[in-house]
């Protein structure tokens, strides 16, 4: 089956090029958090090829059922919008399927909100297999009780019309065979998510064969995570001042002090209001942070919202049950931060680690904190093995870190950190010096 977004008749004469932004300040929100989400929006709409010409703040009292806002604001937002000649309004906030169609038929212009926003960068961005089909999937989802819709902002168009069904259709019977095209696609892509997943599993068990330690870097999106990684290890992957630059985890080795290996793998960047759909989405993406050995959570310590940053992460964390893991903090781009935000930072986080993934200053400090890490976790022995036992000793350095090694008449004298679901066969030769 071709895919359902393939099969929409592409109308690049409705393509959208010009925003007016909606933010929403409500009572629950900490005061001028809703001017700080609109500037994130700004960025996102941005990342979609879309001209934000004009944004509006609105506090809201009480939400409505039919547009969210009461329909006086409505009109007012709908008249500044085309006043201006602008194509798209963008609600930053999650519009219900009929909340969205009425705004849309209010103002015959196309209406989306953040979800959608963050849908159509994700989909921009993947290119894993994986990760295709997660974003997929998470639209395909968000798409299904929409179809009646006339507008999308991007080059296609999902109604033939002003009013008319879904895709051109013909009413009621042709807004049912979308239906059951798109419940059938969302069949396909679990199924071959399935698939996908089972084949990262094989592939995460060859590595477990031979245990090494690892470490998932996670943080807010534009953190400078993929920076990074690349200063860590060399790695070259795509470093952009940009919010979702990323979006597919890259592991590579990273090689410590006395030959110490170390796992390292850059994943998805969180954000305020991430869709719960993309969650559950990326939960497979995201599983490098559930079965890391610990967590490198990075923080733009320029950024003017850190405390909500930092509070996103652990609640994205939470959500995958990878909280408690043990976590280093970092505050990145310290080569352009003043002295107010480095206070701010260590109020934050009091043992956070200060560093520039461009300049390198502040790396060895983060290398010896993730070698004190996997001390803690890879207990020390002190052995003295036999010499008939080289296999043993060849073991050592296959799945450990061997700090020390001496001949002795005797045997052959171990100083070896081995994870401790490995130390088994070891415990017979322990001895204290």
């Amino acid at each position: 089956m071709a895919d359902f977004l393939d099969q929409v008749p592409s109308t690049e004469s409705k393509r959208c090029q010009r925003a007016f932004l909606v933010g929403i300040q409500t009572h629950e929100m900490a005061s001028g958090e809703a001017a700080e989400l609109l500037t994130e929006l700004e960025e996102l709409v941005q990342n979609l090829r879309i001209d934000v010409v004009a944004q509006e703040l609105v506090n809201l009292r009480q939400p409505t059922p039919a547009t969210l806002l009461g329909s006086g604001k409505t009109e007012e937002i709908i008249a500044a919008a085309k006043a201006i000649e602008a194509d798209l309004i963008v609600i930053d906030e999650s519009l219900s399927p009929a909340q969205q169609r009425n705004w849309e038929k209010l103002s015959g212009l196309a209406v989306i909100d953040r979800e959608e926003v963050i849908l159509d960068i994700f989909a921009d961005r993947a290119s894993t297999r994986e990760a295709v089909l997660q974003v997929a999937l998470a639209r395909m989802e968000y798409s299904l009780p929409r179809l009646t819709r006339a507008w999308t902002h991007l080059s296609r168009q999902r109604g033939g019309g002003g009013g008319g069904g879904a895709m051109g259709g013909e009413g009621e019977t042709q807004l049912e065979q979308d239906r059951r095209l798109v419940n059938d696609r969302i069949v396909r892509l679990k199924r071959e998510l399935v698939d996908v997943r089972k084949q990262r599993g094989v592939q995460r068990q060859k590595r477990q064969r031979v245990p090494v330690p690892t470490a998932a870097i996670v943080g807010y999106t534009n953190a400078g995570k993929s920076s990074l990684l690349n200063a860590l290890t060399g790695a070259s992957v795509l470093a952009e001042d940009k919010l979702f630059a990323t979006l597919d985890p890259t592991t590579r080795q990273l090689l410590l002090r006395g030959n110490q290996k170390l796992l390292v793998t850059d994943t998805v960047g969180f954000i305020r209001r991430l869709p719960h759909g993309l969650v559950e989405a990326f939960k497979a993406t995201l599983e490098e942070a559930i079965v890391a050995d610990f967590l490198i959570h990075v923080l733009d310590v320029t950024a003017p919202n850190i405390a909500a940053h930092h509070a996103t992460t652990l609640g994205v964390l939470r959500e995958l049950h990878a909280d408690e893991k043990r976590m280093l903090t970092i505050f990145n781009k310290v080569d352009a931060a003043d002295e107010a935000q480095l206070l701010r930072a260590r109020a934050l986080a009091p043992d956070g680690i200060f560093l520039s993934a461009r300049s390198g200053a502040g790396l060895p400090d983060l290398v010896d904190r993730c070698l004190e890490l996997i001390a803690d976790a890879f207990g020390q022995l002190t052995l003295l093995i036999p010499h008939a036992r080289y296999d043993l000793i060849a073991r050592a350095h296959q799945i450990g870190h061997v700090q020390h090694e001496e001949q002795r008449d005797d045997g052959v004298f171990l100083q070896v950190r081995i994870p401790p679901n490995q130390q088994s066969p070891y415990l017979a030769f322990v001895v204290t010096g």
